[in-house]
């Protein structure tokens, strides 16, 4: 019978022919993961099993990303925690400071993570990784837990949702905007406990780097899991990284959905966010010229080499507006360097931004970047809560990196059109 793409992978990991929406199994887990938030918590439920070994010290990875460098003496008991949890079981992807970098970005860099994959994460922007064709969903801590001393964990197989974006992508829109768009229509719990299954044109078309960003948010719209069929340009991406074998999945033809959209590709506009939900999505006009108080640019949403290349590309021989605080970070270490490598760097820190080493920060409200009262941001980051940057009574907008960086150099929100005309 036929199968979704979701529906095969978590079919192989469990060992049956066949999954059904709604049927419990129990999966086999290539990778599980946690940072140094997440997992001290897994690391003290672990322990109370009384277990001597993870399942597989190779399949374990820890990535202190959220607080790091650490802000404060809390912080650096938390990393401390997971470093010497690490040495005692000697788990070999454990990520240092100077090594680290935002766990979303670094696992598929690392080729960690690969097509046909079952993993899972205490961090719920786990999803990432559906951009390569992988099964990934985050889960709370004491499922880790389990997870590590086991290599397994239960679901309740999702029902799948298709979008089919049709026609080819104006200028400046990428996997961001396409995916706050979606999310503007379905609404944040509009595919709850769902898989978000991306296809079409558009999604062909589209780099890595932005199906992973659409797959990074699929949380946002509540769903279990977001995915993209792997194809060449996933080949491409996975070749030169595998660490071990993969394999590609696809849905079949007659494969059942629950609910099917389309859109058309080439009528989306660059998108932007308004406070205080990734719901309230709005073309990048109905914004123009709300003033900031700060642009952050990266995240794992969009720290990758492709966006800090779209952002540098609009920034570059450009000053940062005065009144204006402009933070960039970098994904990992290796994006890092090859932006500045490519000059990229330079340009930002010759227009007036600051460029931190890879980190969460402020991205949660954490450190590198804190919102005062009344003060308004305009972040590439994944969410815009109540708080979520600072003060209760600041605000977030979100928003790819070439509204960022146009933003940036002007002071209020604006589309890249403002800045550099029409030419993409």
């Amino acid at each position: 019978m036929s199968m979704t793409i979701t529906e095969k992978i978590m079919a192989k990991h469990a060992g049956k022919e066949r999954v059904m929406p709604g049927e419990l199994i129990n999966c086999s887990l290539d990778l599980v993961l946690a940072n140094d938030i997440t997992a001290p918590v897994a690391i003290k439920e672990f322990s109370r099993l009384g277990q001597d070994h993870v399942f597989d010290p190779e399949r374990v990875a820890l990535v202190p990303d959220h607080f790091t460098p650490n802000k404060d003496i809390k912080s650096a008991e938390q990393s401390n925690y997971v470093r010497q949890f690490a040495r005692r079981f000697k788990i070999t992807n454990y990520f240092e400071v100077g090594r680290m970098g935002i766990e979303h970005c670094l696992l598929p860099e690392q080729g960690l993570v690969l097509p046909g994959d079952l993993v899972i994460g205490a961090d719920s922007h786990t999803c990432t990784y559906g951009g390569l064709g992988a099964f990934s969903t985050g889960v709370g801590s004491t499922d880790l837990a389990a997870g590590m001393a086991l290599g397994e964990c239960w679901f309740k197989v999702p029902e799948s949702m298709k979008f089919i974006y049709h026609g080819k992508l104006r200028p400046w829109v990428g996997g961001k905007d396409l995916i706050l768009y979606t999310i503007g229509d379905i609404g944040v719990d509009g595919a709850l406990y769902r898989s978000m299954e991306f296809n079409g044109e558009a999604i062909e078309n589209l780099s890595v780097e932005g199906r992973l960003t659409m797959c990074n948010m699929a949380i946002e719209a509540g769903a279990k899991n977001g995915i993209v069929p792997p194809d060449e340009k996933t080949k491409a991406y996975i070749e030169k990284r595998a660490k071990s074998p993969y394999q590609f999945y696809a849905s079949d033809p007659d494969a059942s959905y629950v609910e099917v959209r389309e859109y058309d590709a080439s009528q989306i506009e660059p998108q932007v966010a308004f406070p205080h939900l990734p719901e309230n999505s709005r073309p990048v006009g109905e914004a123009q010229g709300i003033e900031l108080d700060q642009v952050v640019i990266g995240s794992c949403t969009n720290g990758r080499i492709e966006d800090l290349r779209i952002a540098a590309q609009i920034i570059k021989g450009r000053k940062v507006h005065p009144h204006l605080r402009v933070i960039i970070i970098p994904g990992t270490q290796e994006i890092y360097l090859q932006a500045m490598r490519e000059g990229i760097l330079e340009a930002f820190v010759e227009a007036g931004a600051a460029v931190s080493t890879p980190t969460c920060g402020p991205c949660l409200g954490g450190h590198m970047g804190i919102l005062a009262k009344g003060e308004k941001a305009l972040a590439t980051t994944n969410r815009n809560f109540v708080g979520r940057m600072g003060h209760p009574e600041s605000e977030v907008y979100l928003a790819g990196p070439a509204v960022a960086a146009a933003s940036a150099v002007t002071g209020v929100i604006t589309s890249p059109e403002e800045v550099l005309g029409d030419a993409n």
